[in-house]
């Protein structure tokens, strides 16, 4: 059976706002040499200013996890949809108050101090709507189509930071460093900002998911501390969440986020590296459509499996031959970006982990400190690990493709008990 028509809008209005959303959320990056140049003391060194600007962007993911846990629990208690608003009014609110922040020329030490509180309330917004987004979408359609629907969320929000590349790409070809310094850093954010809040209204349309609908008929919902209830009872299944989000962070961190920088290390032009990027941003999206489609299919553990291994070898050949065969360096990336699909049966597989009265608490925990603590030292263990084995990266991600693997095989384990444990009580029920 395919998806409904409803089905289908709501797919489409959840991804709209996760591409909103994260591109709100990865903006700053874009800008970060501006931002630090503006927002920090004229007679700072450059490379502390734009230190400065890269601590406050992290202070965004610091603050994911808190962000995500407060959401999620109340996600849980009063319903998906509220917490989906809230997510993206936390989101779109913060960067339009950054297009009109004042800069430390006008405002001093007030300037920066101001920008780490948005960037803080960005990143706990952000904390909240990923796993959120997976959770709604996912209990909007069967268990048969879970996978696609968590595939057509995470193509959004890869959407959402290539969008943010190519509005940084074109405000640069267009505006010269003086009017960039001037006015120019603001328009990225204004327009986020009324994006996000267009998304909002958008997603007013959105009903509330028939699974919470019916845990609230029945009362059903959480008795006590939702997260309590994961902890104490689901700790295998926090294990499984947090091992599939570090595969997701390996996946894009460094095929994704990382690769630009590694390709310019290597030689590679910075115009080509980024425009190579691109390609594997749509790529990537297409590979998850791809990915989540066969994984409904053919089950999710197999799939998960087969595209571990894709993305192991397709970011090896692209880490060790495109540098030294520029006219490989798009085909490559291509395909490695098209293995970055892997995100889409991570979020399926550990949304169907956690019972329904505690799935927003039990993905948002798992996925949310997991992404905070590999996320945050996955950059900064490779930068010191290429000092002594330039072939690094490549190593990682293999390393981690072996770890997928294996999760795919621990899924159809999990799977095949779990369809035993199913006949034999539907045995003893007719006996």
């Amino acid at each position: 059976m395919s998806l409904s028509r409803e089905q289908l809008r709501t797919l489409g209005l959840a991804a709209l706002g996760g591409a909103l959303e994260f591109y709100d959320f990865v903006v700053f990056v874009f800008f970060a040499a501006t931002m630090g140049a503006l927002f920090f003391p004229a007679h700072m060194p450059e490379w502390m200013k734009l230190a400065q600007a890269f601590g406050i962007f992290a202070a965004g993911y610091l603050a994911r996890p808190l962000g995500g846990i407060v959401l999620a629990h109340f996600g849980d208690l009063l319903g998906r949809k509220r917490m989906f608003m809230l997510s993206i009014l936390m989101m779109a609110v913060p960067t339009l108050l950054m297009g009109l922040l004042p800069t430390y020329a006008t405002a001093g030490a007030l300037a920066p101090v101001l920008l780490l509180v948005l960037r803080i309330l960005q990143g706990a917004a952000i904390g909240g709507e990923a796993p959120g987004a997976w959770v709604f979408v996912s209990e909007h359609v069967s268990p048969r189509h879970r996978s696609l629907a968590c595939g057509t969320l995470s193509a959004g929000l890869l959407a959402g930071i290539l969008v943010g590349a190519l509005v940084a790409a074109g405000l640069s070809a267009l505006l010269d460093d003086a009017q960039l310094l001037a006015w120019g850093w603001r328009v990225p954010f204004l327009v986020g900002g009324v994006f996000g809040l267009g998304a909002l209204w958008v997603r007013r349309r959105l009903h509330e998911t028939p699974v919470f609908a019916e845990l609230r008929e029945r009362r059903a919902l959480a008795a006590e501390m939702p997260l309590k209830t994961v902890l104490r009872a689901h700790a295998v299944d926090v294990a499984l969440a947090m091992l599939l989000t570090w595969l997701l962070t390996a996946a894009v961190i460094v095929a994704i986020l990382m690769m630009p920088t590694f390709l310019q290390q290597q030689g590679v032009p910075r115009t080509t590296a980024l425009a190579a990027n691109s390609v594997a941003i749509l790529c990537a999206m297409l590979g998850n459509l791809a990915a989540g489609t066969l994984a409904d299919r053919h089950g999710e553990g197999r799939v998960l499996a087969a595209w571990s291994v894709l993305l192991g070898a397709s970011f090896w050949c692209l880490y060790a031959l495109a540098p030294q065969a520029p006219s490989l360096l798009f085909p490559l990336y291509a395909l490695a970006g098209f293995a970055v699909g892997i995100t889409a049966m991570v979020p399926s597989i550990a949304v169907a982990a956690f019972p329904a009265p505690v799935r927003f608490s039990g993905l948002s925990f798992s996925y949310n400190v997991a992404y905070a603590v590999c996320g945050g030292a996955t950059p900064v263990l490779l930068t010191l690990a290429m000092r002594h084995d330039p072939l690094a990266p490549a190593q990682y991600l293999a390393a981690m493709a072996a770890v997928g693997v294996g999760l795919g095989a621990w899924v159809e384990a999990r799977g095949r008990r779990a369809g035993a444990r199913g006949v034999a009580a539907s045995l003893r029920a007719s006996g």
